[in-house]
């Protein structure tokens, strides 16, 4: 839940925020590797829905007898396992898959610090630092345009438009962060949180 809102938040000031589930070095693909190399599916199955169990058991089953052959078979079948995996894990919080993203790829930082957090290599008043900073630089810059515009409304449509304009941008971020904040947020919330789909 903290992650997902410290991701959720983070998207609003990133026009591609999304999730790191889908990425090769985060969590749901780190722990299918152990779960592969060990043979058992219990620790993934918790990142799917209880509906979704018997499709993952059953997909891990035929990974694990392909995988056994070694060389390229292996290595097709744990990408195969690792796809499927993710792309039931992200439907399963209504958020779509596009598929696995490299390694290392380009996260927000506050992402990355809530793992760090959670790890313990980095005090979460740290995390929760940062996480404010972000939200309150994006209503102090959001308010200082709406006020500016706000001096010059009446002084033609025009004006008028982009005091309007400025208005709405900087009461849908309050709206949004209010939002996300309260739980309304998550891996399904990111591309509307961030308002850019």
């Amino acid at each position: 839940m903290f992650a997902s809102l410290v991701a959720g938040i983070s998207g609003l000031t990133l026009s591609d925020a999304r999730a790191h589930c889908d990425t090769l070095d985060g969590p749901v693909v780190k722990e299918a590797r152990v779960a592969l190399d060990a043979g058992d599916v219990t620790p993934v199955l918790k990142w799917v829905k209880k509906e979704s169990e018997g499709k993952i058991a059953g997909a891990f089953k035929k990974a694990v007898a392909v995988r056994a052959k070694g060389g390229a078979a292996k290595e097709l079948a744990d990408t195969w396992f690792l796809e499927t995996l993710v792309r039931v894990h992200r439907a399963g919080e209504g958020a779509p898959f596009t598929g696995l993203k490299p390694a290392g790829s380009d996260l927000p930082h506050a992402v990355v610090a809530a793992d760090k957090a959670l790890a313990g290599t980095l005090p979460v008043d740290t995390l929760t630092k940062h996480v404010s900073g972000i939200v309150a630089d994006g209503i102090r810059e959001r308010f200082a345009v709406v006020a500016e515009a706000k001096k010059r409304a009446d002084t033609s449509v025009e004006a008028g438009r982009k005091y309007v304009e400025a208005y709405v941008e900087y009461i849908h971020y309050v709206e949004r962060v209010a939002q996300v904040a309260s739980g309304a947020g998550g891996h399904a919330h990111e591309g509307h949180a961030a308002g850019t789909d």
